[in-house]
């Protein structure tokens, strides 16, 4: 099976300008691509996850990427799949960012000579004469078009800001300037990025007289609905300091049952032939596949080493052992009110809920256990002699916290 076969016998792509022609390229590794991130936290997340496997295999199929750091773009916020503006950051901030996430990206993608790139669009975009840029590139974009594209459909009824307006055209002429001064012939994203990459297509089209190709990914979705990298209301990070390696694991590990197929296709480096016997597991051999995505990509975030230990830790846990290596939460004094801090106030210190009120209706269903012991009692609350030992608690099946005194 060739790569692109095997991309779309993975479910990664969505959609294509072109697909004979791509499927051709990326056979004969002839693609030079790139993917943007705006660098908007400290962190990559696991949503940024699809993307990053997507470049490893195209480069070892001898394809050349390019990773873009948003640099500039991140200053004009992408409202695709908002209903909010983004936070405005500041360019240091924007700056620490990137590097954090190159760190972090060095652990998929080979950069060097000949190889994968690295980019920052502040280095253009941030030069461009407002006046000089509309002059070049704006009698290409529609008005009528772009109101029409889907990135924009959430943000038009509530309000759309021109800044945000204004993104369409950042992106499509990331794709103009990668074109002509770096051989990018191609463009991929999530399939809500579809529009922002027509446009740039259609730049390169109406501007250079030459072909380029955009293929979008298909983003994954949890059992839930929500995008991936979220859990407990909070992002799933790569960044071990944010995001343990066991948090990371028991993440993977707690996926739907409808999913786990879906996502050993999309994100592991399994033989798909082995994944297809996979397919036929059912049962109690499901929670075995769960294992087994969340072994794979623990190992390919935080090496094996951690891998081994988070699963582990994990089957110790769930087997009821006092060794596992749980996530812990430090409890300072500032959590302390009258010489006690209640349940609730920890639950959602750990994150294991989003807010008071989630966790009063987890306590007040049954489904919160502290040390062992099922706690009903919303207004439960302990002492520094209580925290001494630490307390584990546990939401439901799945969620696990330790609390300890810092």
């Amino acid at each position: 099976m060739e790569l692109y076969e095997e991309l779309v016998a993975r479910g990664l792509i969505a959609q294509t300008t072109d697909e004979a022609h791509i499927r051709e390229m990326i056979n004969a590794g002839k693609a030079v691509f790139y993917i943007g991130f705006d660098c908007t936290a400290d962190s990559l997340t696991a949503g940024h996850f699809m993307a990053l496997t997507l470049m490893k295999r195209l480069q070892a199929a001898g394809n050349r990427p390019i990773a873009l750091i948003g640099g500039g773009t991140t200053m004009i916020g992408d409202p695709s799949g908002r209903t909010d503006m983004r936070k405005m950051l500041t360019k240091e901030d924007i700056a620490h960012n990137a590097e954090c996430f190159r760190r972090q990206m060095e652990r998929f993608i080979e950069f060097g000579e000949g190889k994968a790139m690295m980019l920052n669009n502040a280095d253009w975009l941030l030069n461009l004469n407002y006046v000089e840029l509309l002059r070049e590139v704006g009698a290409c974009f529609s008005v009528n078009n772009m109101l029409r594209a889907e990135c924009y459909k959430q943000r038009m009824e509530k309000g759309l800001s021109f800044l945000e307006f204004n993104y369409m055209i950042m992106q499509s002429y990331d794709f103009y300037h990668l074109f002509k001064n770096y051989g990018c012939n191609m463009q991929f994203g999530g399939d809500d990025q579809w529009s922002n990459m027509l446009g740039g297509t259609e730049l390169i089209r109406r501007k250079l007289g030459k072909d380029a190709y955009a293929m979008t990914i298909t983003l994954l979705t949890d059992s839930q609905g929500k995008k991936m990298g979220k859990t407990a209301g909070n992002a799933v990070w790569l960044d071990p300091k944010k995001t343990s390696p066991y948090e990371f694991y028991q993440y993977w590990r707690n996926v739907g049952d409808a999913d786990v197929m879906k996502c050993i296709r999309m994100l592991t480096f399994l033989p798909m032939d082995e994944i297809e016997e996979m397919a036929t597991w059912q049962d109690a051999r499901i929670n075995e596949a769960k294992d087994i995505l969340a072994f794979e990509l623990t190992k390919m975030v935080h090496g094996e080493e951690e891998a081994e230990n988070a699963r582990k830790a994990s089957r110790a846990l769930f087997a009821g052992g006092e060794d596992a290596e749980v996530p812990t939460t430090e409890v300072t004094d500032e959590d302390f009110r009258d010489g006690t801090v209640d349940l609730l106030t920890l639950m959602v210190k750990g994150g294991m809920v989003p807010s008071r009120s989630e966790a009063r209706r987890a306590v007040e269903q049954g489904g919160v256990t502290v040390n062992g012991e099922k706690e009903t009692d919303v207004r439960r609350a302990y002492t520094k002699d209580d925290l001494a030992a630490g307390l584990l608690v546990k939401r439901g099946k799945k969620t696990f916290r330790k609390f300890v005194l810092a």
